[in-house]
This record gives C-alpha cells, structure tokens and sequence, in this order.
C-alpha cells in the first residue's frame, strides 16, 4: 500500500499503453510460433495487423474431392441371369459376352465397352443364373479380389421369382442381405463405386409376354410361376397373386434405393429400369421374359446415362 506522503506516478497515455499491449503479444507469438501457434494483436475494432479482419486472414478451405467417379477404368458386375445374358443367345444357356454390364460382343454397347478401354481385361462378370438377394454377399466376397473402381448390382427378380407367392423373399431379409452385402463390399474396397439397378417390373413382362403364344408354352417349364402361371387367367385369385409379386418388388426396389442411398458411393438408377416399357423386341425370343440383345443393350443405356451423369438421381 502506497503511503500518503508518495506521489501517485503518472499513468501512461492510452496510445503508449495499446502499444505495450501489442508488443507483448507480438513477443508471445514469436516465443510460441515453435510449437505451430500464430497469434495476431487484434485491436478494439476487431482489426487485425495492417487493419484487415481475422476472418479475411484465413485461408480459403480446400474444395471437398467429389465422391462419384464419372469414368471408372474397371467393372465388375453382380446378380442373376440377366446380367448372365440368360436366353439372349440361345435357349436355356447363358451369354455373358452379350451381357448389359460386361459384354464384349462387337455392337452390343454394354456398360464397359462404353466406360473401358479394355472391356475384356478390366471388367469381370460374378452374376450367377437363378441367383438371389442372399447370394449377393458371396458374389461380393468373389469381386472384392479384383479391386474394381466400379460394382453393378442387379438382382431380386428371382426373390419374387417363386413357385409360389408364399416362397418369395420377405421385403426384410431383401434388404437385410443388401446391407451385409454392402458392408461386405466396404471392409474390403471402400471407395470402390456401386450403381444398383431396379428390380423390372414383372407384371409389365407377364403383360407383353402373354401376347405370344410360343412365349407362353416356354412360360409352362416353371419360368417365374409367381407371375406367369396360367398366364391367361384374369380371375380374382391370379390377378390377386400378380399383384402381389408387383408390390413385392416394389417394396424390394424401396429398400435398394433407401440402402444405397446411405452410402455416398453408391448410385441408384432411380427406378428407371422398373419403368422401362419393354416390348417384344427386348424381350428374348426364346422365352419371352428375359432382356434380348436389344433388351441388353437398353440396360446398358440406362446404367451408363446414370453412371457418367454429374449428379444422382433424385
């Protein structure tokens, strides 16, 4: 405490004391600048050195890598007898070299022919004839070896695909077995991408296919009896079981899209191949369900439309 008789020294004026302040924060910078931390003197303003803002002194952020590859350099493709090219080339017999996602046919414009510069060295076909959602993770486990930028998916129309309405894969396991699937894909290749196509639309098939009365008779060896069985019949019961399957697939199509949709590496074709009007030209002349060449080829359009396009489909 001062005593009475000692005069109170003089307080330095306001100028000479921001100046003080400025200075030992100048000398905090220097001492501590070793260990990676900048300080900058900011006076009443809110104004940094040279009377910029702290905000401007910021450097700008880096612009965030896009997360989808418009052009992958290989494929492997997933699923069932289409991506098989099952009666596109013959009867009953698979034709993988017409195959929407991996053909290599002169003319067939399939997915790597249009995407790859060596369709036949970088793309490889894991889809298996008569395969269903469950078997998708061991299609995985097989693809994950080749390490592909790019995995197509197209399965679940032999889930629906049943003997009977009572067989069919629950809406719940569909996408239970996708999830693992998905899971699966991303322990081993996390950036690897994955389109996924929509499950077609099996009433639509019934509807164009029963026209022909050959596709018909091919119809009786037990190809899709869910839906086509007694192809004819419009009673209640038949119309009742078609019905059925379409909301079936429905529901599996909901549960690609909702799945897929969490993985920011992984598109959905928003449904365009369900909605695809397929006429008799697409359709196998053997069987009357299954993609033609002509069939294939349009998968193929649709697949790369959505693949190479900048944004996802909403």
């Amino acid at each position: 405490m001062r005593g009475t008789h000692e005069r109170a020294q003089p307080r330095a004026p306001r100028r000479e004391r921001r100046g003080r302040v400025v200075a030992g924060l100048v000398a905090g910078a220097v001492l501590t600048g070793a260990a990676g931390i900048v300080w900058f003197a900011v006076d009443e303003r809110g104004d940094g050195p040279g009377g910029g803002s702290a905000e401007a002194s910021r450097s700008p952020s880096p612009k965030p890598t896009p997360q989808w590859d418009t052009s992958p350099r290989s494929i492997a493709a997933l699923g069932d007898s289409i991506t098989r090219g099952f009666d596109a080339c013959g009867v009953l017999t698979d034709c993988p070299e017409v195959s929407w996602a991996t053909g290599t046919e002169r003319g067939v414009g399939s997915l790597a022919q249009r995407l790859l510069k060596d369709p036949g060295r970088s793309s490889w076909n894991h889809a298996k004839s008569g395969a269903r959602m469950d078997d998708l993770p061991r299609q995985v486990s097989a693809a994950v070896s080749d390490r592909p930028d790019l995995v197509t998916v197209m399965v679940g129309a032999n889930d629906a695909c049943r003997d009977s309405t009572d067989l069919m894969t629950s809406a719940a396991a569909f996408r239970s077995d996708f999830e693992k699937a998905l899971r699966t894909l991303r322990r081993a290749v996390p950036k690897t991408q994955v389109y996924v196509a929509s499950v077609p639309d099996l009433k639509r098939l019934w509807s164009e296919g029963r026209q022909n009365p050959f596709g018909k008779q091919v119809w009786k060896l037990g190809i899709c009896a869910s839906m086509l069985s007694e192809p004819d019949s419009l009673d209640k019961a038949s119309v009742t079981r078609r019905q059925q399957v379409y909301d079936r697939v429905v529901a599996y199509n909901t549960a690609l899209k909702e799945v897929c949709g969490k993985d920011p590496r992984c598109r959905y074709d928003g449904g365009e191949v369900f909605r695809y009007r397929f006429s008799e030209k697409q359709l196998s002349p053997w069987d009357l369900f299954h993609p033609s060449k002509n069939g294939q080829e349009r998968l193929a359009e649709i697949a790369y439309r959505r693949i190479t396009a900048k944004e996802p489909v909403a």
